[in-house]
């Protein structure tokens, strides 16, 4: 009985890392006014389909249901909010929508990601503007920071300005042949440049003009470092970078460069693109984003524009694990044991009390002995005593987990206001 490839169970530690994650998330898009929204789980297939066709099958799980009808589990949340928010007539522009959950890739299971994963989204549907861009990449990096990651870095590219450079260089303006040297470009972070030469030149690419095109992608750095080692007057698109570094600049966002070998996924994104990485880490990109109209085109909206970003959980899971900064989530949980079977029905009466009053806490429910008891309650920080002498005089033991310490308190004062007694959200 074992599970799919690629599958996995997430256990106890690992779903209280994603809720952490989670929790930021969803705090952080609240604060930046966007709806937190769940879209459906199961799509259409020619819903997936309708930017990248029939290609996007080898990438994702789809299948018939029972009558007959083409489906697919989701691959993302663009797709789905993008659906959504375009099928929305009278919805109120700017929409701001953000999404966190699971989703589903048919490709090869690696490190920090496996075929069922988890991602959290926002998006912004509405007119085209930079500062909707400098938002997201604003929120993006106050998630970083607010999950205490260091040497967190966006890099931040425009697809025109990669595109008309192509365009320049190879003297071409047949989309099919720029997107086959944007992926040329892509490759850059997975294969060697002698690899990349060797593929493309066998296509039929001039070897010079592709080298060039490839020192280019190298180019990295702020406005002014780029602009002192390239000539950035021929580039289009280079203003509004500049104009997008500004915005960031003025709402305190400093840890952004730009990065022309960044380009995105090739069939979604025609404007601002970026990616978000670990400086230290070998890991690959943490989140991305970018601009993507053609997209609300494709689902017949021209009059809406759109741009977002979405994070692989698991992978800033990974990163938080690199750099030790995986909080310790612990609760203050009482303990409650007995000395004997005789104690056990008040044991089970005070446990069931304390959680009445949203106290956590725990009790044996297997009949072992008071030492099993107490090696269980080791994470506990506090245990409650049920003995016959204490008992007897209404009143039970408190065991302090952390110092040792014990003394007696009042049954009944336990029972009429057992958060005053314990007092745990102080602690």
């Amino acid at each position: 009985m074992e599970l799919p490839r690629g599958m996995k169970d997430f256990e106890a530690n690992e779903n209280s890392n994603i809720e952490h994650v989670r929790n930021h998330f969803k705090k952080l898009s609240n604060l930046y006014g966007f709806s937190f929204m769940e879209p459906s789980v199961l799509e259409s297939l020619s819903t997936l389909e309708t930017k990248s066709g029939p290609a996007i099958r080898d990438e994702i799980y789809y299948f018939k249901d029972k009558g007959d009808r083409e489906v697919a589990l989701r691959f993302d949340f663009t797709m789905g909010l993008t659906r959504y928010a375009t099928a929305q007539k009278s919805m109120k522009l700017p929409a701001k929508i953000s999404a966190f959950g699971g989703v589903f890739r048919y490709d090869e299971p690696q490190k920090g990601r496996y075929r069922y994963f988890h991602q959290w989204d926002v998006e912004v549907y509405g007119k085209k503007t930079l500062e909707s861009e400098a938002e997201i990449i604003e929120l993006t990096s106050r998630l970083f920071d607010s999950l205490l990651l260091k040497d967190i870095v966006i890099d931040i590219n425009h697809r025109n300005l990669v595109e008309s450079y192509i365009n320049k260089i190879f003297d071409i303006t047949d989309s099919d042949k720029v997107t086959d040297i944007l992926r040329a470009i892509d490759k850059i972070a997975k294969k060697s440049k002698d690899e990349i030469l060797t593929e493309f030149t066998k296509k039929g690419y001039d070897t010079a003009k592709l080298e060039k095109i490839l020192e280019f992608s190298q180019v990295k750095g702020t406005i002014s470092e780029v602009e002192k080692i390239f000539d950035t007057t021929q580039l289009e698109s280079w203003d509004e970078l500049k104009q997008l570094f500004d915005s960031l600049e003025n709402r305190g966002v400093s840890n952004v460069r730009i990065n022309f070998g960044i380009v995105r996924g090739l069939d979604y994104y025609s404007g601002m693109v970026f990616e978000v990485f670990d400086k230290n880490s070998k890991l690959g990109a943490l989140a991305g984003g970018g601009r993507y109209d053609t997209l609300t085109k494709a689902f017949g909206r021209d009059d809406i524009g759109a741009t977002g970003v979405a994070g692989g959980v698991e992978r800033i899971i990974l990163t938080m694990q690199e750099q030790k900064i995986i909080p310790e989530i612990l609760q203050n949980r009482v303990a409650v044991v007995y000395i004997n079977e005789e104690m056990q029905k008040v044991a089970h009466s005070i446990t069931s009390l304390l959680r009445l009053n949203n106290i956590p806490a725990d009790i044996d429910l297997a009949g072992r002995n008071l030492k099993k008891q107490m090696d269980n309650a080791g994470t506990a920080r506090y245990s409650i005593i049920v003995g016959p002498q204490e008992l007897e005089n209404g009143n039970v033991v408190l065991h302090d987990m952390k110092d040792g310490k014990e003394g007696t308190i009042s049954l009944e004062k336990l029972t009429e206001d057992p958060n005053s007694v314990l007092n745990l959200e102080k602690l």
